[in-house]
């Protein structure tokens, strides 16, 4: 028997060099991989910590906080722009909110105090019949302030709660502004502001004393604000499929910067009004209810040439 054979260590030894070097390179894909893949995940998860740390400051009170929208992209870009703009709105809303609660809060303090006052003085020593039937009518005049005015902000409550419940019945706008006209007159008279009504009969659907409630409140502002002997012209006509009434005055008008804010609650161009009996909610509420018409309400002014509003209502 003959055996014949060959040495194969140079072969093992090439084998184990390439195991090496292969297992060498796979270690180094596999680090350059998780270094990379931990880079990329935290470029992705940053943007997100950042809305969420974000979102945490706000819901503990910082409403003034905003997301850095340059170190987002693409959707989370357009996320954060859109949370940007959700924070904004939310900040206006609680600022409102709280202006609105602190001027309720100072409109009923002055009723609150003349009571206070007026009963504590009544009880200070005994007095006559008529100083104690003043007394009564001052606090009553003080009760019925508060009333209207609690009655405005309960209704303004129901219409942004969307409760407010309107009637929905065919009516002749023009007889309603003819009527709110005519019991704006003794007003006029008073101030000696003339009145002049220019309405075609135009019949609308919609809640006939609601929508009165308005006219009678641009009526009475028209005058109020009026120069004595002045002028207030209302117009109702029919434009595009709506019902376009216009009150136009000659009075004092309104600042340019006061403009935007004219339909806010307890706006007043004139502060020195503040305690007449004029809350500041009269345009606030006539909005809510042209607008819950599906409707508009517009202004327009200028400073010693008269202020005109607009209001627009679908006629179906």
């Amino acid at each position: 028997m003959i055996r014949v054979g060959c040495s194969i260590a140079s072969e093992l030894n090439d084998l184990r060099d390439a195991a090496l070097f292969l297992t060498t390179i796979g270690g180094l894909i596999l680090l350059i991989g998780l270094a990379g893949g931990g880079w990329l995940v935290s470029r992705a998860i940053k943007p997100i910590n950042e809305i969420s740390a974000t979102a945490v400051k706000i819901s503990a009170g910082d409403l003034s906080r905003r997301i850095n929208v340059a170190e987002a992209e693409s959707e989370l870009g357009q996320l954060a722009a859109v949370l940007n703009s959700t924070f904004a709105r939310l900040e206006s809303a609680f600022a409102q909110q709280k202006q609105f609660a602190s001027d309720a809060a100072h409109e009923l303090r002055t009723p609150v105090a003349v009571i206070l006052t007026q009963t504590q003085t009544a009880l200070n020593r005994e007095r006559d019949t008529a100083s104690y039937k003043e007394t009564v009518e001052a606090c009553q005049r003080a009760a019925q302030r508060m009333r209207k005015l609690i009655e405005s902000l309960l209704a303004l409550a129901r219409f942004d709660a969307g409760q407010e419940i309107l009637k929905r019945q065919p009516f002749d706008f023009s007889k309603t502004i003819s009527d709110c006209a005519e019991l704006v007159q003794p007003l006029a008279d008073e101030r000696g502001v003339k009145v002049f009504v220019e309405a075609e009969p135009i019949e609308i659907i919609g809640d006939s004393e609601r929508l009165a409630q308005v006219v009678t409140n641009l009526l009475t502002n028209a005058i109020q604000y009026n120069n004595p002997d002045g002028e207030v012209r209302v117009k109702l006509e029919a434009q595009n499929g709506l019902a376009v009434l216009t009150v136009a005055d000659t009075g004092q008008g309104i600042a340019a910067e006061d403009l935007p804010r004219v339909f806010g609650r307890f706006f007043r161009a004139d502060q020195s009004r503040t305690g007449a009996g004029n809350s500041g909610l009269g345009l606030a509420i006539s909005k809510a209810i042209v607008e819950a018409h599906g409707g508009t309400i517009e202004v327009a002014s200028e400073e010693n040439a008269g202020t005109t509003f607009t209001v627009r209502l679908p006629l179906g």
